[in-house]
C-alpha cells in the first residue's frame, strides 16, 4: 500500500514546510508539510497565477489532466498551482505522520486548514496577491468555495465544479456511510490500519458504495462502461472501482472524508450561508454534473442563487459526478469551455 503515495506513481512534488501548525481546532500539528506542483511559469507581475486543488482522495496529479497546450490551462500562459491537502498521502497524512500524529490518531482537519495553508504557499514562497482564477471539483469546489469566502479580495474568478458551499445533510450521511464501510474491516484496530498486501474488506465495501452514489442509474442502465473497454458489470466493478481505492491508505479517506463532511463556509458568519456566500467577489461559474447524486444541480444552483456576479451552468454526462475524469470527448469539451469562458470574462 506504501507504494501509492509515491513519486513513481503521482510524478514529483515539491514541498512547502509549515512547521508547526495551529489547526482550527486549537491543536498543533508539528513539522507540517503541504505537497504541491507546479506546471508554467509565474510572470514578473505575478498576475498569471491559476490555483487549482484537487478532490477527496486524489492528489495534484488528478487535475493535470486539464493542463496542456491550446487548452484553457495553457502553462505557456498560466502559472497553475496544484496545491495538495492535508490526509492526501504526501502532505501530512495518517499515513505519512510519525508518531504521536500517526494512523488513527491524527487530528481532524478541516477545509479552512487546507485552504490557510495553501495561502500561506502562495504569499510565501512565491508572494502572489491575486489569483485569476481558483477552480476545483468535488471537494477541491469545496476549497474553491472556502478560498472565495476567506480571502475574496485575493480572488478574482472562482469556478466550483460538483460541489457544495455548505455539505448538505444527505451528502453528510453519505460520507459517514462510506467511513463506516471503511472502519467495517477488521484490521481497523482503534483506528489504525496495519501494512497489508490484500485488498481490505473496507477497501471493498466503500468501493462497492462509491459505485452506486458516484455513477447514476441511466448509467448502468445503458452499460455506458462498455463504451470504455468493460465487459461486464461485475468486470467495471473490478477493475475501475476497486482497482481505484484498492491501494489507498484507509486512514487517509477517512480523514479527508471527515473534512469533506464538515465543509461549510457559513462558519464565516455565524451559520448564515447567504451572508457567507454574499461576501464572494470573483466572478463565479457554478457547475454541477446534471446526474450527480453527490451534489444535484438544484443544491448547486441553490447557493449559485446567493452568490453576486455568478452564473449557473450544468455539465451534462452519463458520468455523473465523475464526469471530470473526461472519460468522453464530450465531458472533457463542456468542462475546457466553462473554463475558457471564465477566463475571457473581464474582472475589475
Amino acid at each position: 500500500m506504501g507504494s501509492y503515495y509515491s513519486e513513481e506513481t503521482h510524478g514529483p512534488h515539491e514541498y512547502f514546510e509549515l512547521g508547526d501548525y495551529e489547526l482550527e481546532s486549537g491543536i498543533t500539528l508539528p513539522g507540517a508539510r503541504l505537497a504541491y506542483k507546479t506546471h508554467g511559469e509565474l510572470n514578473e507581475a505575478k498576475d498569471n497565477v491559476v490555483l487549482f486543488p484537487h478532490m477527496w482522495s486524489g492528489t495534484p496529479k488528478a487535475m493535470e489532466i486539464f493542463i496542456g497546450r491550446d487548452r484553457p490551462l495553457d502553462p505557456g500562459k498560466y502559472f497553475i498551482v496544484l496545491p495538495g491537502q492535508f490526509a492526501n498521502g504526501f502532505s501530512s497524512s495518517p499515513s505519512n505522520t510519525p508518531p504521536p500524529f500517526n494512523g488513527g490518531a491524527f487530528p481532524n482537519v478541516t477545509i479552512g486548514d487546507d485552504v490557510r495553508a495553501q495561502h500561506r504557499l502562495l504569499t510565501e514562497q512565491f508572494g502572489i496577491e491575486r489569483l485569476e482564477l481558483v477552480l476545483g471539483w468535488s471537494m477541491g469546489a469545496e476549497q474553491t468555495y472556502e478560498w472565495a469566502v476567506r480571502f475574496p479580495d485575493m480572488v478574482k474568478r472562482a469556478l466550483p465544479f460538483a460541489g457544495t458551499a455548505k455539505t448538505t445533510p444527505h451528502d453528510y450521511l453519505f460520507v459517514c456511510s462510506h467511513e463506516d464501510a471503511l472502519k467495517s474491516d477488521p484490521a481497523w484496530d482503534y483506528g489504525f490500519y496495519g501494512d497489508q498486501s490484500d485488498v481490505h474488506v473496507g477497501l471493498r465495501r466503500h468501493a462497492q458504495i462509491w459505485s452506486v452514489m458516484g455513477l447514476c442509474p441511466e448509467f448502468y442502465n445503458s452499460e455506458a462502461w462498455r463504451s470504455v473497454g468493460f465487459t461486464s458489470l461485475e468486470d467495471f466493478l473490478k477493475r475501475f472501482w476497486e482497482a481505484y481505492f484498492a491501494p489507498m491508505d484507509p486512514n487517509n479517506l477517512i480523514w479527508m472524508g471527515w473534512k469533506w463532511r464538515h465543509g461549510d463556509v457559513s462558519r464565516h458568519t455565524g451559520g448564515d450561508l447567504a451572508a457567507a456566500l454574499g461576501r464572494i467577489t470573483a466572478k463565479t461559474y457554478v457547475v454541477p454534473f446534471s446526474r450527480d447524486m453527490f451534489f444535484p444541480p438544484a443544491d448547486c444552483e441553490a447557493e449559485q442563487r446567493l452568490i453576486p456576479n455568478s452564473e449557473f451552468r450544468v455539465v451534462d454526462s452519463l458520468w455523473a459526478h465523475f464526469a471530470m475524469f473526461c472519460m468522453t470527448t464530450t465531458d472533457r469539451e463542456q468542462i475546457d469551455a466553462c473554463i475558457a469562458d471564465l477566463l475571457k470574462e473581464e474582472v475589475g
